[in-house]
């Protein structure tokens, strides 16, 4: 149990030195007045309110300068009274033609294309996780969860809350009202949150300006926070919300494959709710019967040919979302994609003292598929059972910015089979160094259902996950180092990881310039990594190096060269690639242009050999008018290899992606939406072998017209088209169609 030793010997270390690495900007407290003359939430800050609104004048550009003087004004405003908070902004511009900002659906909005601006709050003042309330200059609206323990900024959650803008001959205004009942807050007369003020500025460069310094070298972002006094006898819970929904749809489908008769079936209704209870300030309490997730967009489709691991989609669905910081851990434990149809769920998210919580119900009744992990690939096998899902952490805060927490999850399966997952994990963060270790032990009873997969006999299984990371980062250098490891027969039914059975040893080091002129940053880094199995056989060895930059025309890139010594079967292979990514503005119009792939050699896993090819994915941005937002994807991967009858290379396969999604924003609240998505792969079956199709992949068209006053009070209508690729002539026919209608409306008290 070495692994375990090093684990809880790093964590009392970690907190032993806590002190002795402490150090961070101090930023002046905010101060916030309760008014009591009206705000409307209009555009337009000449109501009564904002006289008796405090007033922040102090801002500083955070990027591309360092806590600089902005280049542009800024003005915010901070109110409440016994409902809402309120922020109100008055952004000065140079030149009021260059703003840009699009008419367009929530949480769609651009850090290199939108103005756009607004307030941070951490509600829980703990310094380490931030709800982000930001909207364009046209008010619409996008709402996040950053979190300093993950490092991840999630817009998957959205909340309650109303935004208006208004451009004027020297800027643009924004008004911002946030209904306490949307927010989680400890119960105390006189409240102290941390909060920041921002503005997202694109010009020739990405401007980012705040109401805090924050500092370089600083590994964390919401520890940099203002503290926001003046807060007192705010709400202290009581909101109730229910929104029921009604659907229908109408499903046509082929009877017996591809080619077949086309069938339509009857029509067919569907009725559930989703409720949401703050019993308190700082406890949600979320239920849904019967949830439906239709307006969730489909999965951008990604090519999968040549991958020996399943591929993470990222959730989207509004019930599983809140609180998701609570389950996001360094070993990805918790995914709750793989409750693929809940009958009903329950969950409460709260904080208590310093510990915070959240506790997951749902009944699944199955379908989609489960990870079959190994130490060399993917399996899946189909999940044709309903099964019991229960999955909890509470997190403890030890000091300003670290933690220590537990995690426990179960699936109880049709039958008698269970995936049960428990363990602890902690973070230590200073002002330059990361800290983090997690320790996961699994109990596994597999279904017996070995006709679904070979494992699946009923056998028990039982092992461990261990994962212990460094970093340091400071103006100039950084350095990471990380360590995992997964025993064979570890396995996270609720959970997203993909490969067991192996040790990981990462490092890498990178040092960072910013010069003036075009570039604005330049970083240099080399890294290196190996893998083994448990029994210490080689599965992978990396030696890599590149550069990455930003500058001018909002420029991003990355490029790197990889020397890696790949396993496929018993055999090893030497790989040279080259890896690279860029993202560039060119006008108002194509908004942005994006690229990245590889170029060099590549493993056929399918048959164990080495070959030439190349993956590019390409992407773009047009913004013809004010309401027209059309994203344009195109993806193509290739392998040349060996012909040893013809003496030649060949082509291997070729597999493509495109997809067109046009958007048309009438307004805030109504919008239509086209989607488009093509994938295709072509393969040469004399150099692949039997048990291949030669062609395969699909054509879906989506069209969408939603009218919505809230996230949750919404009306959608929409018809959707898949057609699929034969096999052999790799022609295009019907697969199904379905016409679909919901509506939606939030009852709030």
């Amino acid at each position: 149990m070495k692994l375990v030793r090093a684990f809880f010997v790093g964590t009392v270390l970690s907190i032993a030195v806590l002190p002795a690495f402490a150090q961070q900007i101090v930023n002046a407290p905010l101060k916030i007045r309760r008014v009591t003359a009206p705000i409307v939430v209009d555009g337009d800050l000449s109501d009564p309110g904002w006289q008796q609104a405090e007033r922040i004048d102090q801002w500083y550009e955070t990027n591309p300068g360092d806590n600089i003087e902005p280049k542009a004004k800024s003005v915010g405003y901070l109110a409440y009274d016994d409902h809402f908070l309120y922020a109100g902004f008055v952004f000065d511009d140079p030149d009021p033609k260059q703003i840009k900002s699009n008419f367009n659906d929530r949480d769609s909005i651009s850090g290199n294309v939108d103005d756009y601006a607004g307030v941070i709050l951490d509600t829980r003042n703990d310094g380490k996780t931030g709800i982000l309330f930001l909207a364009n200059a046209r008010g619409i609206q996008y709402d996040a969860v950053s979190d300093d323990t993950s490092g991840n900024e999630d817009s998957s959650p959205d909340f309650f809350w109303d935004s208006s803008a208004r451009i004027t001959a020297t800027g643009w205004q924004l008004e911002i009202r946030i209904p306490f009942s949307s927010l989680r807050y400890k119960k105390s007369d006189a409240q102290q949150w941390g909060i920041m003020l921002y503005r997202n500025w694109p010009r020739d460069r990405r401007y980012q300006m705040f109401s805090n310094k924050l500092p370089r070298g600083n590994n964390c972002f919401i520890c940099n926070e203002s503290k926001l006094l003046g807060l007192e006898n705010l709400p202290e819970g009581g909101h109730l919300v229910a929104a029921p929904y009604v659907s229908a749809r109408q499903l046509s489908a082929v009877e017996d494959g591809l080619g077949s008769s086309f069938r339509s079936h009857d029509p067919g209704l569907n009725a559930g709710i989703d409720l949401k209870w703050t019993p308190t300030a700082d406890t949600a309490i979320d239920g849904t019967i019967n949830p439906d997730f239709s307006q969730v967009e489909s999965d951008v489709a990604v090519i999968e040919t040549n991958e020996r691991f399943a591929i993470f989609f990222p959730e989207k669905r509004p019930f599983f979302l809140e609180g998701i910081e609570l389950f996001s851990t360094p070993l990805q434990a918790v995914y709750t994609r793989t409750i693929t149809s809940p009958r009903w769920g329950v969950r409460s998210t709260g904080k208590f003292d310093k510990n915070a919580y959240t506790l997951l119900i749902a009944q699944d009744r199955g379908g989609g598929s489960v990870i079959l992990p190994s130490p060399t690939g993917s399996g899946f096998a189909d999940q044709e059972f309903e099964s019991l899902v229960a999955i909890g952490r509470v997190r403890r805060d030890v000091g300003k910015n670290s933690f220590v927490s537990f995690l426990g999850s179960t699936r109880e399966e049709e039958g008698s089979g269970h995936n049960r997952v428990f363990g602890p994990d902690f973070q230590i963060k200073t002002a330059h160094d990361t800290i983090t270790g997690q320790l996961l032990f699994s109990d596994t009873l597999t279904p017996n259902r070995p006709e679904l997969a070979d494992e699946w006999d009923g056998r028990k299984l039982r092992s461990h996950a261990g994962f212990l990371w460094w970093s340091r980062s400071t103006e100039t250098w950084d350095y990471y180092s990380e360590y995992k490891d997964i025993g064979k027969d570890f396995r996270a039914d609720n959970g997203f990881i993909p490969q067991v059975g192996y040790r990981e040893n990462y490092s890498e080091i990178g040092y960072t310039m910013r010069p003036k002129g075009f570039f604005s940053r330049i970083r240099t880094f080399a890294m290196a990594e190996y893998d083994s199995e448990q029994d210490g056989r080689m599965l992978y060895r990396l030696l890599s190096c590149g550069f990455g930059a930003d500058g001018a025309h909002r420029l991003s890139m990355r490029w790197r060269y990889a020397y890696e010594n790949v396993r496929s079967g018993e055999e090893m292979f030497q790989r040279h690639q080259l890896l690279y990514s860029l993202s560039v503005a060119v006008n108002n119009i194509l908004t942005q242009v994006t690229a990245d792939g590889w170029l060099g050699q590549d493993v056929d896993f399918a048959n164990s050999r080495l070959g030439n090819g190349m993956n590019i994915s390409l992407g773009g941005t047009l913004r013809p008018t004010s309401h027209l937002d059309i994203r344009l994807t195109a993806a193509q991967r290739y392998l040349n290899v060996t012909n040893d009858v013809a003496s030649r290379r060949d082509r291997l396969f070729t597999s493509q992606v495109h997809r067109l999604r046009a958007t048309y924003t009438f307004n805030n609240k109504m919008f239509a939406r086209a989607i488009i998505q093509n994938t295709r792969t072509n393969r040469d079956i004399n150099l692949y072998g039997n048990g291949y199709d030669q062609h395969g992949g699909d054509l879906g068209t989506q069209l969408l017209f939603a009218y919505k006053l809230n996230w949750q009070t919404v009306m959608y209508v929409g018809v959707g088209d898949l057609r699929g690729v034969t096999a052999d002539e790799g022609d295009f026919q019907r697969d199904n169609r379905q016409i679909f209608a919901k509506v939606s409306y939030a009852f709030q008290r």
